[in-house]
């Protein structure tokens, strides 16, 4: 909450305070050093000042300012008014500059794109160029991607290569998530909300202090929702897009000493829902329009869609403070059980076998994913100095073993949603890494700090086919196994610098090199071979500016960045045929300038704007790849061969070129409490679907926009709110199926609902 002081900017000046604000936004630099420095900065923020932002980016605790990288970080309110109606991850999408999120699976598998760099696969044996940190821990597959964000402390995006401290994977940039630690305090909170469509969200965390020694924090969510989209047709499933979403976190905390303690986190996830719809014929040939008389609610099909999904791990953080440095063990488990089964072809019917509709359906395709067996451990061992030298330093030790097991399926549509195809993959990973980081002080105001890492990766991967859906009979058609082993090892550095120019401006520069493992294409239900996307490496610069404003009333963060993504590892279809297959590209450059600004713009509102722009180019004068296999409107150049395309000069997929978002607090006294009304709104431009470019599948710029209004009272001990999300109902493209008919994905309609919270 907000409080009223002398030294807030007073109500009746907000308009000069605005243009105020406007003129430093642009000017920055000339802002920060017309101001006089003050004598000493305060750890906790005054009252009418932004707090400090702690973040551990460097895997140590320091002031944002002083971390010499683009990071954004979302916590508090905001991560509550952007996940009231029962969002999943994909809320993050465009509320932090260039990042972007999205899914083909619905509440799992979120992939997720910084600076335009991400990948379109959706193969549950898939890598991302993200790395995704959950408490200290690494989650490699994308199924643990999707864990809830509830009882968080804070989010933090880093942009740019995380190669040095966070390893393999990590060439984009890395998200990483922070739970609310046990305390000394008995606390917690119980959140009830309630929303169209039936939906139910409740949340709460109670903290248990035993003694001085231990403490626990229990940490629960569910999240129900009703179906709300019917099927009116006789067969397939008839009602859709609900889901029951059970999540728990526990975490037990021992602190025997203070040079040593030990936080155990033991967290589990059960999900049971639909999985995406896709909706055949609902864009219209040669536009990235929907068809006129698009229904929500409608989805006529005649296949069955369900999801299912059982996460849970646990991890052992140990810390011992010995004299001048301190060790840190970090043991983790998790695994995962998984199956997606969806209507691909979002209709019923074919055309060889009427009736059919909506639309052209030139044939079935109704398949299913699993994940029966994954198994992920890891452990890291790291060692850093503690002492107030000008050189500072952290050493450590990382490894990794996963063990996965995915099923492909295929059902006969019309011979009543049989199976008829099956093909099982088998992988094993295993990766070790050593690595290191320098933080030099030159004098009190610059500073200087490198990495190295060296990664040694290895995989033992297997796939066969016991049933071909394209042919009759279970005993032609098999394969395999067919196996590779894919081995690499690679060095990865970052070195940057930190100038502070005053107290109030820090100015840095970094370059930084990333490295993704080599990935397989395994997915062998329709194809006989399967693909190998080789190592990728990132070589990054970017230089920006942070900076303090007004007394630490406002706060800017800009960026300028260019990179060269080495073979990157691209995902291209195949035509007419349900698979994918993996390439490198030569190589991809991008660049582009990320801004972040947050103010207290008066005593009854406060401020926040992001924006990014995104220029990204695959270069390789001789890679193409197959064409839709629907009739889509191609623009691209044509291959060498037909039905192919070149994309040489084309845009990374997913990738759009100017991102913005925008949030505006207004609170007045009321009573004993606050009354606020919160608004929140993100901008994407418009982006190409696949690596090839068609009219349909080049998804429309989206503007979607929230409200929150409600009341505090006893000192925010009670909230009172009402909440609406995409409050304008956008309902347009953001996916597509291109090897079968015009068959699109769409966004999250409106969403609307109360809610009440208690503080405890």
């Amino acid at each position: 909450m907000m409080k009223k002081t002398k030294n807030m900017l007073p109500g009746r000046h907000a308009a000069r305070s605005l243009s105020a604000l406007a003129v430093a936004a642009a000017f920055p630099l000339h802002t920060a050093l017309a101001q006089e420095a003050p004598a000493a900065e305060a750890a906790k923020a005054q009252p009418g000042q932004l707090e400090t932002v702690i973040v551990t980016a460097q895997r140590r605790s320091e002031n944002i300012k002083d971390v010499p990288m683009a990071i954004s970080t979302m916590k508090g309110e905001k991560l509550d008014v952007l996940t009231a109606g029962g969002q999943d991850v994909r809320f993050m999408s465009g509320r932090t500059p260039s990042l972007n999120v999205e899914s083909e699976f619905g509440r799992s598998f979120p992939r997720f794109y910084v600076r335009g760099l991400g990948n379109i696969d959706f193969d549950l044996n898939a890598s991302q160029p993200v790395g995704l940190v959950y408490d200290d821990v690494v989650q490699e597959n994308p199924i643990l991607k999707g864990f809830p964000v509830f009882d968080v402390e804070q989010v933090e995006v880093l942009r740019g290569p995380q190669g040095t401290l966070f390893g393999r994977n990590s060439p984009a940039g890395v998200i990483k998530f922070e739970s609310v630690k046990p305390s000394n305090k008995y606390e917690g909170y119980v959140s009830g909300g309630f929303g169209n469509y039936g939906a139910v969200n409740l949340e709460g965390a109670y903290n248990i202090p035993f003694n001085e020694q231990w403490a626990a924090r229990l940490s629960l969510q569910s999240q129900t929702r009703n179906d709300r989209v019917h099927n009116t047709r006789t067969t397939g499933t008839r009602d859709l897009e609900g889901y029951d979403d059970k999540a728990a976190r526990l975490q037990l905390s021992f602190k025997p000493s203070k040079d040593f303690g030990a936080l155990l986190n033991l967290h589990h996830r059960k999900m049971d829902g639909s999985a995406t719809l896709f909706r055949a014929n609902i864009i219209k040939k040669g536009t990235n329009q929907l068809v006129d008389g698009f229904d929500y609610g409608s989805y006529p099909t005649d296949g069955i869609n369900e999801q299912t999904l059982t996460s849970s791990g646990a991890s052992l953080r140990l810390r011992w403070d010995l004299d001048g440095v301190t060790l840190h063990s970090i043991s983790a488990y998790e695994k995962a059980k998984y199956s997606s089964r969806a209507d691909v072809d979002g209709g019923y019917g074919a055309s060889y076998a009427p009736p059919t509709g909506p639309g052209f359906i030139p044939f079935t395709a109704e398949t299913g994913d699993g994940l029966p067996k994954h198994r992920q451990l890891s452990q890291e061992f790291r060692v850093e100095s503690n002492t107030k030298e000008r050189l500072q330093w952290i050493a450590g030790v990382y490894a990794f073993d996963e063990d996965i097991t995915v099923d492909s399926n295929s059902y006969d549509t019309l011979n009543a949603n049989k199976l008829n195809g099956f093909a099982q993959q088998h992988q094993k990973s295993k990766s070790w890494a050593l690595f290191g980081s320098l933080n030099y002080a030159l004098s009190n105001a610059w500073k200087v700090r490198a990495g190295l890492r060296y990664t040694d990766d290895k995989k033992d991967f297997s796939a066969y086919r016991s049933l071909d859906p394209r042919i009759p009979s279970q005993y032609v058609g098999a394969i395999g196994p067919l196996t590779a082993k894919p081995e690499s090892h690679n060095y990865s550095w970052d070195l940057s610098t930190n100038y502070e120019l005053s107290k109030e401006t820090n100015l840095y520069a970094r370059i930084a090199t990333g490295y993704r493992a080599p990935s397989i294409q395994g997915r062998i239900l329709f194809g006989d071979t399967i693909s190998i996307g080789g190592a990728e490496k990132n070589l990054s610069y970017e230089a920006g500016i942070k900076q303090d404003l007004f007394d630490k009333r406002a706060r800017l963060s800009a960026t300028l960045y260019q990179y060269r993504v080495k073979d990157l590892q691209l995902t291209a279809g195949s035509g007419a045929v349900n698979q994918n297959r993996l390439v490198n590209a030569e190589k991809a450059v991008g660049q582009g300038v990320e801004l972040d600004f947050q103010a207290i713009l008066s005593d009854e509102f406060r401020l926040t704007l992001g924006g990014s722009y995104n220029d990204t180019q695959i270069k390789d004068p001789n890679l193409f790849v197959a064409t839709c296999g629907n009739g889509c409107t191609v623009t691209s150049p044509s291959g060498p061969a037909p039905g192919t395309s070149a994309i040489n000069g084309n845009p990374l997929p997913r990738a759009p070129k100017w991102t913005g978002n925008v949030t505006l607090r207004y609170s007045k006294p009321l009573g004993d409490g606050e009354f606020y009304a919160y608004t929140d709104w993100s901008y994407r431009s418009t982006y190409n679907m696949f690596l090839d470019e068609a009219k349909e599948y080049r998804a429309k710029s989206l503007v979607e926009g929230g409200l929150r209004v409600g009341y505090k009272w006893a000192d925010s001990k009670y909230e009172v709110a009402a909440y609406g999300r995409n409050i304008t109902n956008q309902v347009q493209l953001i996916g597509a199926i291109n090897f079968n008919n015009l068959t699109g994905i769409v966004n999250e309609p409106r969403s609307y609902g109360v809610q009440f919270k208690a503080n405890f």
